[in-house]
């Protein structure tokens, strides 16, 4: 009887847990190549891993650069003719830099060329910087990007793994922003 009642009471657990609470998947070799909205570890060798209190203190102090990843809605290639195709709002860190699409588990050079003169820019050129690198909650790309720009030679990444998610929770503002050009794109406000 008390083990049928303490299953019950496991099962029920199981549950109710939310997914941010149950346990996190270890830390891979290399990057996430699919499944990128799904958990991520708790840990980023070599990266400090922020949380939302942490994160607010950093862009409060102004202490800190914010790169946001978060992907970048396609336009679709076979809209009819005349079709006016306007870009989805991102929201984000007031202040960041978005670099959409840099945090897919395999860059093509030119994604890769764009990563690494967006942090530049970001940096004005100091790899010791603190370089904040976030998306969404459980979203790999963030985790894919702090990996990525720490075997780039920039030694103080922080990765914020709640994101935006997070960062609305806690109340904190976010603002609406446009990507950072790419090379022959037309200069636009990044902030």
């Amino acid at each position: 009887m008390k083990e049928t009642l303490a299953g019950l009471v496991l099962a029920a657990f199981t549950f109710i847990v939310p997914a941010s609470a149950q346990e996190r998947p270890p830390e891979p070799d290399g990057y996430r190549m699919e499944d990128y909205r799904a958990p991520v570890p708790a840990t980023l060798a070599g990266v400090r891993v922020v949380t939302t209190a942490e994160a607010a203190s950093i862009w409060r102090a102004k202490a800190g650069l914010f790169i946001d990843v978060m992907p970048r809605a396609p336009k679709p290639q076979n809209l009819p003719h005349g079709t006016v195709w306007r870009d989805q709002p991102r929201l984000n860190i007031p202040g960041s830099m978005w670099l959409p699409d840099t945090g897919y588990g395999k860059l093509a050079a030119a994604t890769e060329d764009y990563l690494r003169r967006g942090l530049v820019r970001a940096t004005a050129g100091n790899s010791n910087a603190l370089v904040v690198v976030y998306c969404q909650a459980d979203c790999w790309m963030s985790w894919n990007a702090a990996k990525r720009i720490l075997t780039y030679g920039y030694s103080n990444v922080a990765w914020y793994p709640e994101g935006t998610d997070g960062w609305e929770r806690a109340g904190l503002d976010l603002a609406e922003s446009q990507p950072e050009p790419r090379t022959g794109e037309e200069t636009s406000s990044r902030r």
